[in-house]
């Protein structure tokens, strides 16, 4: 099953000449980075749906808060920490 995992925007950046928008998202404790292309609405301090390294739409905190709360019901909190497996890495791209 595929899920998106809401983050909280913790920075935001330009990259490849200011033609993507890439953000620092926080997941519970676990920061990796996230573009913003389909969400050029995002800022910093949103809340915004992760899939596989792209944010999806940008959610209020309540939102956040309650699918967090699904996921730790469910016991799948303990698999964020996978979601390295699916997210790109910060330090691959801080050289880009």
């Amino acid at each position: 099953m595929c899920l998106a995992i809401p983050g909280k925007v913790l920075s935001i950046e330009s990259r490849y000449d200011g033609t993507v928008r890439m953000a620092r998202v926080s997941f519970g404790g676990i920061v990796k980075e996230a573009s913003l292309e389909m969400v050029p609405q995002a800022k910093v301090g949103d809340y915004v749906l992760v899939h596989v390294g792209v944010a999806i739409s940008v959610v209020d905190e309540e939102e956040a808060q309650r699918t967090f709360s699904y996921l730790r019901e469910m016991g799948e909190l303990d698999e964020l920490k996978e979601i390295n497996d699916f997210l790109p890495d910060e330090n691959q791209n801080a050289s880009q």
